[in-house]
């Protein structure tokens, strides 16, 4: 049996990379606390915990306090399925849903020739936080690529993908309801895909949805694993 394109690992590390570099790009910080590695999304009021090993109290607590201090929406937690979560559950913090992993290899897939699909960093429809977020797709050697699908001039969906070295990852790909059943998402799919490898990228992988595995499953990606996700709701906050 052939080897999975990438690792549980490899797909955690691109996970808060990505979570880093949206955080940071939006407004927002990264640090680092006793072990805990935090991203504050300043665009969309959000704090992320990336796959600690362990939790410690009193840096989750900070860490809380810090998103209180904000007026943040939610604070998440991503974790590995071996995380030690009572730490996290005796801080109100809820189990939420799977990310299911998974990976292909870029020579694999095929490339798009869907016109109503572009890579694309000027977007008038995305409020300041978006607009900030396609600083990371611009310049000369850009860490991600941003693309968009329209139909009949409509905004009709949109892709990211993200590349540090030889994996890169997908991410933030959606098309709006009225225009599923098209084949935009594949388009958006095999496009961001394409970028990235001629960015030097040779494996991609990203979460699936339930409703999105059947289309990655038809690309070429296979399931590597699956992670955990806790959820700290402000809005219940004593």
């Amino acid at each position: 049996m052939a080897a999975a394109p990438a690792t549980v690992a490899e797909c955690e590390l691109s996970q808060t990379q990505w979570n880093t570099a949206i955080a940071v790009a939006g407004g927002g910080s990264s640090w680092e606390d006793r072990g805990l590695r935090w991203s504050w999304q300043e665009h969309d009021r959000q704090l992320m915990l990336n796959f600690p090993r362990a939790a410690h109290p009193a840096a989750v607590r900070d860490g809380l306090e810090f998103a209180l201090e904000r007026n943040a929406r939610i604070v998440g937690a991503w974790l590995s399925p071996e995380t030690d979560v009572r730490t996290l559950e005796s801080a109100g913090f809820e189990r939420g849903w799977e990310p299911w992993w998974m990976a292909a290899r870029l020579d694999a897939m095929k490339g798009s020739d869907d016109r109503r699909v572009v890579l694309c960093t000027d977007v008038p429809e995305y409020g300041p936080g978006g607009q900030r977020l396609l600083s990371l797709a611009r310049g000369e050697q850009p860490r991600a690529r941003h693309a968009v699908a329209r139909v009949d001039g409509h905004f009709a969906g949109r892709a990211w993908s993200l590349v540090d070295g030889p994996v890169a990852g997908v991410y933030d790909m959606e098309v709006w309801p009225r225009f599923q059943r098209r084949g935009l998402g594949r388009a958006l799919l095999r496009i961001v895909c394409q970028a990235a490898r001629a960015a030097g990228a040779n494996r991609a992988v990203l979460n699936a949805t339930p409703q999105g595995e059947r289309l990655y499953s038809a690309e070429g990606f296979v399931h590597v694993g699956r992670g955990i996700t806790y959820w700290y709701h402000l809005s219940r906050a004593p």
